[in-house]
């Protein structure tokens, strides 16, 4: 992971070579591969292997997954090679605890309020947005809204254009986009792409 002082940059949902390609080349920091079953972004270990084969070392591979019983969780970070498992569910932490292993970096997936990164274990904190997969982002600065101390990514209603001010208004350690790099649902745009991480990159400078 990054210890830069630019923002970590996780680019998520993706089912291409071209696309991991073109994530790695413009500066991502992780590519997220989903095995939660009913999306459109939902790949099988196989390809996630072969896709996770073309990152170098100092990229995070991510297996994403939601509400999945601990050994398919197991097996498809097994099989597919990922270095990082992401959870989106109510797993505690002994669920965490099952699934450390060395080099294996642990994420947790929230729309709820969180005080720190870490409660349960995990590596790194993601906060996703109050309605996950609608696109809708965070109102930053409302009385709402309070960043959690420690390694977390904020997610949710992220695009080239608002990750700048996202990043400004949260001090977030890093971002998390899916949906947002999309021309299409379920279909990445190379170009959108490359403009996340550069406005990331910049905080929207």
């Amino acid at each position: 992971m990054s210890e830069s002082s630019a923002p970590f940059v996780k680019i998520c949902g993706l089912k291409t070579a071209h696309d991991v390609d073109v994530a790695v080349a413009a500066g991502a920091d992780a590519v997220g591969f989903v095995f939660a079953p009913g999306s459109p972004r939902t790949i099988g270990a196989g390809l996630a292997r072969e896709l996770g084969g073309r990152v170098p070392a100092g990229v995070l591979t991510v297996g994403v997954f939601r509400g999945q019983p601990l050994e398919e969780v197991r097996r498809l970070a097994e099989e597919s090679g990922v270095r990082g498992v992401q959870l989106h569910g109510d797993e505690g932490p002994a669920y965490y605890g099952e699934l450390r292993a060395p080099g294996r970096t642990l994420l947790r997936a929230t729309a709820g309020h969180v005080k720190r990164c870490g409660e349960y274990g995990e590596d790194l904190l993601l906060l996703d947005a109050p309605d996950p997969g609608s696109g809708k982002p965070w109102n930053w600065g409302s009385a709402e809204f309070t960043a959690p101390e420690g390694h977390w990514l904020l997610a949710g209603g992220l695009t080239p254009d608002n990750v700048g001010e996202a990043l400004r208004s949260t001090g977030a350690w890093g971002v998390d986009v899916s949906s947002g790099v999309e021309r299409e649902r379920g279909v990445k745009s190379p170009d959108l792409i490359r403009a996340f991480v550069r406005a990331a990159h910049h905080r929207g400078d």
